[in-house]
């Protein structure tokens, strides 16, 4: 699977950014695709997942019903709308296929590359 991430930017506390990983070459051992988040000099954090045929999602608890995880099968696209951003959120962020629901970075399958979200105070 190749995975392409955009939509990363400068943004205040409290804005928006919707981020979007572009997906192809979907395999079997995609079945869920994910956004993930790592901090300078933090370790890769979960964010958000999404079961790619049935549409089931599932959230960190810091996401708080401020992120929302979009999957659109038709256009082959997964999105993450953030809200009510907080300057605890700028990382890099990384979309993510794995074969089962993660928790954690040890059972990604393929990751896309980074994108920048930095949220000045």
């Amino acid at each position: 699977v190749q995975l392409q991430a955009s939509g990363g930017g400068l943004v205040q506390a409290g804005g928006s950014l919707r981020l979007s990983c572009a997906v192809s070459g979907l395999t079997t051992s995609d079945n869920v695709m994910n956004w993930f988040r790592q901090a300078p000099g933090e370790e890769r954090e979960f964010v958000a997942g999404v079961v790619w045929r049935e549409g089931k999602k599932r959230y960190a608890d810091f996401v708080k019903d401020r992120f929302t995880i979009f999957r659109d099968s038709a256009k082959m696209t997964v999105d993450l709308q953030m809200n009510s951003l907080k300057p605890e959120d700028t990382a890099v962020y990384f979309c993510a296929s794995s074969s089962g629901v993660v928790s954690t970075a040890a059972g990604v399958v393929s990751w896309g590359q980074g994108t920048q979200v930095t949220v000045s105070s």
